[in-house]
């Protein structure tokens, strides 16, 4: 098992790097996550991080991309909830990173 330190805790990581316990989840994970895979976070990528969080407290799953890409359209417009803009954020995998960074479970329909 892999772990994660931020401000001095340790937090549990899956094979994949995605948190373990969802509750260990703050900003400064997600930055320290991110951080991992190579991006620093803006304001663009916070605005999706948070909406991710929204979709899963409201269905109880991480989205895979097709929902993402509608959930974000809906919420913020076509200019933002589209695949080009998300991939662009997200390094070609947002349905997957989103999640990862917003401290969700893997998409269970994402390879």
């Amino acid at each position: 098992m892999t772990a994660l330190n931020v401000e001095g805790c340790r937090l549990a990581l899956d094979k994949d790097g995605y948190l373990l316990d969802l509750a260990d989840w703050s900003e400064a994970a997600a930055h320290a996550l991110a951080e991992r895979e190579g991006i620093n976070l803006s304001a663009d990528h916070w605005e999706i991080l948070w909406l991710v969080r929204s979709f899963y407290d409201e269905f109880q799953l991480s989205p895979a991309n097709r929902p993402l890409i509608k959930f974000i359209a809906v919420k913020l417009g076509p200019e933002k909830g589209n695949s080009l803009n998300l991939n662009r954020l997200f390094n070609g995998t947002p349905a997957k990173l989103a999640a990862k960074l917003a401290g969700l479970p893997k998409p269970t329909n994402c390879l």
